[in-house]
């Protein structure tokens, strides 16, 4: 078996092997050697057994995923694999296995905490699959709109159906070929995620006799499932929006049997078993799994009711993985369509094109079809007319001269409930509306852009006050001349940041939302759902030009909150609005992390949570733009770089790149790239 790994100059692993399974267990093997800390935390996080190394801090989310049964789910899933598709994962996982100790042994991590690295299992990679998306969707705003029909009334739980604190988003747009300098597509995004070091996505390409694929890997999960582009085809994705997860109340009882709930057709038993939770540095946790007959139960109703949730991968013991290897052969739009046939979750939009000028624009994944009250609130275990009736059928749609994706409420609008407000899709609209030559780098301007349209209701209200003091009066004018821009050296930036954080703290304070202030005592997993000062930022235009609170109010808080803003310390948007990434194991040196560019409805997105801090935890996780004419003339970045090994020259090149707005260009020219020797392959 000949495999090869050549590297250009950023680092970016280029394999080459002569079969797709000696590629697939090539991709494992490399990225154990430049991922292994990372591969190992979201192995123990898919399992629920990061506490053991990791400490206190990390129980809550291993006895979630316990609960949830991720690891059991996984199992499922890959016995359902197709024969073809469970020897190219395992081939994969084999790669890794064969890696991970000498990854591990450049890795400081693994002796800082005392973990020794462990051995993956075949279904290990859908468990890594269903960890890093089981919150994807969002489940945890149903109980928000649980407590805003309580507390305001079931007509204000539309005011807060927006992107809430723990989404996950993403910019994707298209250009057909009569709008491009080379008569071929072009197609261009960002996923928005919370950032993580190392990165959530791995820049790498793959290439054997049946296809050559470069693209942007999830590290564990074999292929390039989100991102990729094959040379005569080219594919992207965004957050769909879509609600397929479902929570149920359940009512438990104990018999001498064992657990029973509650259903439509009266007592049924219910699974139920003990773990065992290790916890480095403190005692052990001891967690009981229950499953219902609509789900396995994440609220275990010590105190407060118990909910279970029912998520498709459980139910069908599908995972949607039999795409991932038929997108890589994939030559033609047609061929990406089918291979997303087998899509599951999470639901995405997806945007494709080929050089034969074939056009793709669709929903992508299982959406369930039941009561619409599934999808907006909890629903009662115990009642008929709330089971899953089948799936739905997925949206398409036919794609002109331009196509945007941006998570607002679009083609996917029938199969969701929260989603982004239309400015970061409008905005994208608004800059290609008058491209008819455009070349990569107008892509990379786009990624580049801003411009914060959705403070025109904060500004419009600012505009109706008058009576100010004379600081208040100058900082008024100032911010209605503003061009809106979020850079980092702006002080109008920042002041509209701070004028907008007094009047989301105002507003949270504002005694009709009192009883928000203090929800029920939810894992913590699920509490940034419920923050109240979090949900008031995301919504905080739709509060603000709405009738919820009396006008006098609306207006006298953000007279209140300019009067602040315009005391306070000239200041320049950088200064507090710097990156925040999550680290498993935190270094401890948090000044290092620099300013960013951008805000939430930005078309460069770098969002923070207004009211309650401007460092930025989510952004754009990866760039690229894909050039149908020429895959050479293609482009990416992503926050750090290829390696995750600390010290590295390559563990945060592509920063100062990325900070910027900037690409690093696709080498596709294997005479340009420097090949290494690994023994181990």
């Amino acid at each position: 078996m000949s495999i090869e790994v050549h590297r250009d100059a950023w680092g970016v692993p280029h394999v080459k092997a002569d079969d797709p399974l000696g590629l697939a267990r090539a991709q494992g093997y490399v990225t154990a050697l430049d991922r292994a800390w990372q591969l190992e935390v979201e192995r123990h996080r898919s399992r629920g057994t990061t506490a053991a190394f990791l400490g206190p801090g990390a129980v809550d989310w291993d006895v979630f995923a316990r609960r949830a049964r991720l690891d059991d789910t996984a199992r499922r899933c890959h016995a359902s694999l197709s024969p073809g598709t469970a020897r190219w994962l395992a081939a994969y996982v084999d790669g890794v296995n064969a890696g991970l100790a000498r990854g591990a042994a450049r890795a400081p991590e693994f002796a800082a905490t005392g973990l020794a690295p462990g051995r993956w299992e075949p279904w290990t990679p859908l468990g890594v699959w269903l960890a890093t998306h089981i919150l994807f969707a969002g489940f945890p705003a149903k109980l928000w709109r649980e407590e805003v029909a309580r507390v305001l009334g079931d007509a204000a739980v539309e005011l807060f159906a927006t992107d809430g604190p723990g989404t996950a988003g993403s910019n994707g747009w298209l250009l057909s070929g009569a709008r491009t300098a080379t008569g071929a597509a072009l197609l261009a995004g960002d996923p928005h995620r919370f950032i993580e070091d190392p990165g959530v996505y791995q820049q790498i390409r793959l290439s054997c006799p049946e296809y050559d694929v470069l693209g942007l890997a999830v590290p564990g999960v074999p292929g390039l499932g989100h991102f990729g582009h094959a040379g005569a085809v080219a594919w992207g994705i965004t957050n769909a929006m879509a609600d397929y997860q479902d929570l149920y109340r359940e009512r438990l009882r104990r018999t001498a049997d064992g657990v029973e709930a509650l259903g439509p057709d009266g007592w049924r038993p219910a699974s139920a078993h003990t773990e065992t939770v290790e916890v480095a540095g403190g005692a052990p946790v001891s967690v009981e799994v229950v499953e219902t007959e609509r789900g396995p139960v994440v609220v275990d109703g010590n105190g407060i009711e118990a909910l279970s949730l029912r998520y498709p991968p459980r139910v069908t013991g599908e995972s949607g993985f039999e795409a991932l290897p038929a997108l890589l052969a994939a030559r033609t739009v047609g061929d990406v369509d089918r291979a997303f046939d087998a899509w599951v979750e999470p639901v995405n939009v997806v945007l494709a094109a080929d050089t034969s000028g074939g056009l793709l624009h669709r929903v992508a994944g299982r959406v369930p079809v039941r009561h619409r009250d599934n999808r907006l609130r909890v629903v009662p275990a115990w009642e008929a007319g709330h089971a899953w009736r089948g799936w739905h059928e997925m949206p398409r749609a036919v794609v002109g001269e331009v196509a945007v994706m941006a998570n607002a409420r679009g083609i996917a609008g029938e199969l969701g409930v929260e989603f982004a407000p239309p400015y970061r899709a409008e905005r994208i609209g608004a800059l290609l509306a008058g491209a008819r030559a455009a070349t990569v780098a107008d892509m990379a301007a786009v990624h580049r852009d801003t411009r914060l349209p959705s403070a025109g209701p904060l500004l419009g209200l600012l505009g109706t006050l008058d009576d100010l003091g004379a600081a208040a009066a100058g900082l008024r004018d100032r911010l209605l001349a503003w061009d809106r821009t979020m850079e980092p050296d702006s002080a109008d930036a920042a002041a509209y940041a701070a004028l907008r954080s007094g009047v989301v703290r105002r507003l949270a304070a504002h005694p009709a939302f009192a009883e928000l202030a203090d929800p029920p005592a939810y894992p913590s997993v699920l509490r940034p759902w419920l923050s109240l000062t979090a949900r008031v930022a995301y919504a905080v235009e739709s509060l603000l030009t709405a009738d919820l609170l009396p006008a006098a109010d609306r207006t006298a808080l953000v007279r209140a909150a300019l009067e602040e803003a315009a005391a306070a310390p000239a200041a320049v948007w950088g200064a507090t609005h710097r990156l925040a990434p999550w680290q498993a194991l935190p270094d401890g040196d948090d000044a290092r992390w620099p300013a960013l560019p951008g805000d939430h409805d930005c078309v460069m997105s770098a969002s923070s949570v207004p009211g309650l801090t401007d460092r930025a935890a989510r952004a754009s996780a990866a760039r690229w733009v894909w050039d149908l004419a020429d895959r050479q003339n293609s482009a990416w970045i992503v926050p750090f770089g290829a390696s995750g090994v600390p010290g590295d020259p390559h563990r945060r090149d592509q920063l100062p790149l990325w900070l910027r707005g900037g690409l690093a260009p696709v080498v596709t020219d294997w005479n340009r790239l420097r090949e290494e020797h690994h023994d181990g392959l």
